[in-house]
């Protein structure tokens, strides 16, 4: 193997080291990272760390991407899973699950996306394509419905979120009604919503049966919000 290859490949595996003992830290400490903390627990000098990443934020853009794509992923192959195209609410309730399913396997990362946000760090724009990810499917579920359904009792958009919705639709490169993506937005707030009362135990001591809850509350969402 040439000597460029075992380089890069060894670098590969340094960089999947770190990210993976960061990945313990968040499980214990949260997104308050500490490269130092890092690079002791990987028998390290700080300073040889940086050689991998440059920065705290360099090292927490990655863990970001990676939780974003992982997530993306659970949620594409739950939509793949529906064998019936057509059947636009199963699909909009197996990726529901699949966000719920990942955040509870997955609590620190789920933490680290969807939860308080990190003191002193603004996210790049590498972190896009990745955060992504999940949204386009739910549009492609409420798009290849052919959803008409209007957000109950709200009347028309209002008119001071066309430019917002505009600029929504550039940057997914999707061509959606703005009526589809009020209620997809709504519909959005309520899934993660659910999922963020459930991680972060909002529901201890007031519901036990939690996935039919659940289930239910992303049945009721699905119909009303997106026409499904």
């Amino acid at each position: 193997m040439p000597a460029g290859s075992i380089r890069a490949r060894v670098r590969a595996e340094m960089l999947a080291e770190i990210k993976a003992v960061a990945r313990r830290h968040l499980a214990t400490d949260g997104a308050n990272l500490s490269l130092r903390a890092v690079a002791r627990d990987m028998g390290m000098v700080s300073s040889a760390l940086y050689r991998y990443y440059a920065s705290r934020d360099e090292l927490l853009t990655a863990l970001i991407i990676d939780a974003y794509d992982a997530l993306g992923e659970a949620v594409e192959r739950a939509d793949a899973s529906v064998t019936d195209r057509a059947d636009a609410r199963g699909r909009w309730l197996a990726c529901c699950h699949a966000v719920r399913d990942w955040a509870l396997a997955e609590p620190a990362e789920y933490a680290l996306i969807f939860g308080s946000p990190v003191p002193g760090y603004a996210a790049p724009v590498d972190t896009v394509r990745a955060a992504q990810r999940t949204p386009l499917v739910l549009i492609g579920i409420a798009l290849d419905s052919g959803s008409t359904a209007r957000v109950p009792f709200a009347g028309d958009v209002p008119a001071a979120l066309a430019a917002d919705f505009a600029s929504l639709r550039a940057r997914l490169g999707v061509e959606i009604p703005d009526h589809v993506l009020l209620g997809g937005s709504y519909a959005w707030i309520h899934l993660f919503g659910a999922v963020s009362f459930e991680l972060f135990g909002q529901l201890n001591n007031v519901v036990n049966a939690r996935r039919e809850y659940f289930a239910h509350q992303m049945t009721a969402v699905g119909e009303q919000l997106l026409g499904l």
